[in-house]
């Protein structure tokens, strides 16, 4: 009569860590599907300028001034 071999407990066998394994990548794979709540950033209330007392609104910025630099042969 001869017993069954059990192995010691405590040990892991690779049964029980390929199943660990597949339920945690199982887990990552629903997380990373799942719909996160998106967090509400607060806006800043656009104030508008103040339209010019004589007309226009035409203004020499440094980006105007920068698209002049590029259009010089």
């Amino acid at each position: 009569m001869s017993q069954a071999s059990r192995p010691p407990q405590g040990v892991v066998n690779r049964r029980t860590l390929f199943a660990g394994a597949t339920t945690a990548g199982a887990l990552a794979a629903v997380a990373a599907l799942l719909p996160s709540t998106p967090t509400e950033v607060p806006q800043a209330e656009v104030v508008p300028k103040a339209p010019p007392e004589r007309g226009g609104g035409y203004a020499l910025t440094d980006h105007v001034k920068q698209y002049y630099q590029t259009t010089r042969v």
